[in-house]
């Protein structure tokens, strides 16, 4: 049997209900998996790598940042960090003008675990080096939690 709508009302009603399963369906299609949010954060490591190293540059903290959400926050509470996404470059650029960032090419972050929820993801991870044998040996394991909106981070919180 199939549903018919003769009247205007009846018409406009049918056109919306279509309208907003639409955007029900697309709306998921923007959402951000467990895949893609590890994908993020381990790209999140090594654009944050990049910056840590010896002879970074204001490039490598844009970079960085153009991957983050607008309107991404980073916390830290252990070191009184509340940023934005504009007083999170203004903290690096202060800390690249220090010459704070001495790092290797050898020193890479790792997602050892992770935990995915709705919109964010913990993960433990480790900053750490690869030695002459080639081994990477990590560091203490810290605990991050990322947020995601439209796809992209959009928290950083450091809990450590």
């Amino acid at each position: 049997m199939a549903l018919t709508c003769k009247t205007m009302i009846c018409k406009t009603k049918l056109f919306l209900m279509v309208l907003l399963s639409a955007f029900w369906s697309s709306a998921g299609a923007t959402d951000c998996n467990k895949e893609c949010k590890l994908n993020q954060v381990e790209t999140y490591f090594t654009a944050l790598a990049r910056v840590s190293r010896q002879g970074s540059s204001i490039e490598d903290i844009a970079s960085l940042l153009e991957a983050m959400h607008e309107d991404v926050k980073y916390i830290h509470f252990e070191y009184g960090a509340d940023f934005d996404k504009d007083k999170w470059r203004k903290a690096f650029i202060r800390n690249l003008n220090r010459n704070f960032y001495n790092k290797t090419n050898a020193h890479h972050a790792r997602v050892l675990r992770a935990i995915d929820g709705k919109s964010h993801i913990a993960v433990e991870y480790s900053h750490g080096v690869v030695k002459e044998d080639g081994v990477w040996h990590p560091e203490e394991p810290r605990l991050a939690v990322f947020g995601f909106s439209d796809g992209k981070i959009s928290l950083v919180e450091e809990l450590w």
